[in-house]
This record gives C-alpha cells, structure tokens and sequence, in this order.
C-alpha cells in the first residue's frame, strides 16, 4: 500500500476509475470484528473459526465498496466528477464534487448505494439457502444479514445517512427549497443519535453486554450528532450562496474595464460562483441576455455580500 494525499489514509488501488481508500481505524475495526465473530463458528468446523470470521469480514468490506461504488455510478452517471471512494470505522464514504442539481439526482445518486446492499443480501440469502447445511452457507448467511442491516440502517431518514439524502431529496422537491430538506433531515439524524443511546442503555440487561452496546452505540451516535451538524453548517453556507444575484450585487450602468470577462447579470448562487471560479478576475463586465452591457461586478463586491449575509 502506499501512502495517499489525502492525509490519514492508504490508498490500495483504483475501481472504476477513482481511487479506493482505507482509514488505519478500518483495521482496527476489522480485528474487533474478527474476534467477536470467530467464537460463533468455534468446534463447527475443522477450518480455524478465526479464519472463517476473517473471511466473513473481508467479505463485509467488499460489501461496502460495492455499496459505495454505486454511489460512483450514479453520480458520474449525471457527470458529477468523483474523487475518491474511502472505507473507514464505521462503513464508507464517496467524495462527490458539488452539489446535486436536481431532487431527482439527489434521491438516485443516494439510494443507490442501500440498493446495492441489498441486492447482496438477497443474493447471499438466496445461495446460503440453497446449499447444504453448514459452515460454508452459515458465513453466508451471516454476510447476507449483515447487509439488510446496513441497507436498513442506511435507509433511516437522517443525515448524513443515505435515507437522510433521500428524505432531503423528497423534502426539496416538495418545497423547492434544498435548505429547508437539508434541516429537517439534519435534525433527524441527530434525534436518531439520541434515540440510539437511549436504546443501548435500558435494552440489555446483562451488565457486560450492555456495557459494550453503548459504548459502541455511543461511538455511532457521536458519528451520526456530528455528520448532522456537519450537514446543518452546509445548509447554512448554501443558503447564504443563494442569496448572491449577480444583478443585485453589480454596480449597473458602470463601465467595465478593457478586455473584462462577461458574466450574465442573471447569474446567482452557486452558478455565479462557479462562473466566476471559472474564469478568476477582479472585475468582470455583466451582460442583459440581448448581449448589452448591465454593469460590473467586482469579486470584492461578492466576498462582501456574502459576509453581510452571515449577520
């Protein structure tokens, strides 16, 4: 393996054309996992239960690159440009430039990926059922368990899990409004952290087992509080973009120095931005749809709109 660019992480390869990633912390998490699940097929088989639990393991993180490879398709399916595909603790992570455009390529882009896990539930379900009683179908099984639950798990309609994209997604296309999607699904993935030690603390009676489900359950909930405050911050910076109208924010009727590049007076938000990044300037000569001059539009007068907006 060799070490990525992208600080605390390896890259092991390339699918599909993106990078695959691994945090140390997914090592970690693969040795717990090996030794909570190896006594399970203990005096079961002659094969080493260790070995077995290994293999069921590496078999979950295939799982999860799957799952998130999904996510690659979809996305570059509306020529979103992706980055990098990472595995860490707590499952994986597919790093998406932008924002989607639509409801629609949000809610594709997002539901793809719990799809992906459980199609291979049921395809894991389907062969565990169908071969002989055993070790070999017994691994099986287990991995197509594992996966409802990741789908399931994933489904819960808060960010920053992929059910709290979809129900951002249908929220968006409800109101018009992304933002408003985006707090409502924040604030849910918050409560489900909440609702998630609360469940850990008064569901198990046995001392040591309950001591183990809720410090692990307060890890995941730690995960969850802070993807939805994550999600709440970018609500907040895209709504402050939206506000940024070229039109509103230009000087009309002033002249644009020689050789400006011309923006349209109808730009905002987020296109304005990337129209601007696209073509850097201290000034640029805004244009009315017939090609006529507006006005001009300084970077100075962008940055300040934008921190007004923040007061």
């Amino acid at each position: 393996m060799t070490t990525s660019q992208r600080a605390g992480t390896w890259r092991i390869g390339r699918v599909v054309g993106v990078d695959v990633l691994i945090k140390p912390s997914l090592l970690v998490m693969g040795a717990v996992l090996v030794v909570l699940f190896a006594p399970r097929w203990e005096n079961r088989s002659d094969t080493s239960p260790y070995l077995l639990a290994t293999v069921f393991v590496v078999s979950l993180y295939l799982s999860v690159l799957i799952h998130e490879i999904a996510h690659v398709v979809a996305a570059r399916a509306y020529r979103m440009r992706v980055d990098s595909v990472t595995l860490h603790l707590l499952g994986g992570e597919t790093v998406i430039e932008g924002d989607s455009r639509t409801p629609g390529q949000e809610l594709v882009t997002s539901i793809v990926g719990p799809l992906a896990s459980l199609l291979i539930a049921a395809a894991a379900f389907v062969t565990s059922t169908s071969m002989e009683l055993g070790t070999t179908a017994d691994v099986i099984w287990s991995i197509a368990w594992v996966n409802f639950i990741v789908a399931g798990f994933n489904m819960l309609p808060g960010l920053p899990l992929d059910g709290g994209r979809v129900f951002r997604a249908i929220v968006w296309k409800l109101t018009g409004n992304e933002a408003t999607g985006v707090r409502i699904a924040a604030w849910i993935g918050r409560l489900a952290s909440v609702a998630l030690v609360v469940f850990a603390a008064f569901s198990f009676s046995n001392a040591r087992d309950a001591t183990i489900n809720l410090l692990i359950a307060l890890f995941v909930a730690w995960f969850l509080w802070e993807g939805a405050s994550d999600a709440l911050h970018h609500a907040q910076r895209t709504a402050r973009i939206n506000l940024l109208v070229a039109r509103d924010i230009g000087f009309p009727g002033a002249t644009p120095p020689p050789g400006a590049e011309t923006l349209s007076a109808d730009l905002r938000g987020a296109d304005l931005l990337r129209a601007m990044a696209a073509r850097p300037a201290e000034a640029y000569a805004l244009t009315e749809p017939d090609g006529s001059v507006y006005g001009v539009l300084t970077s100075r007068a962008v940055d300040d709109a934008y921190r007004s907006s923040r007061r």
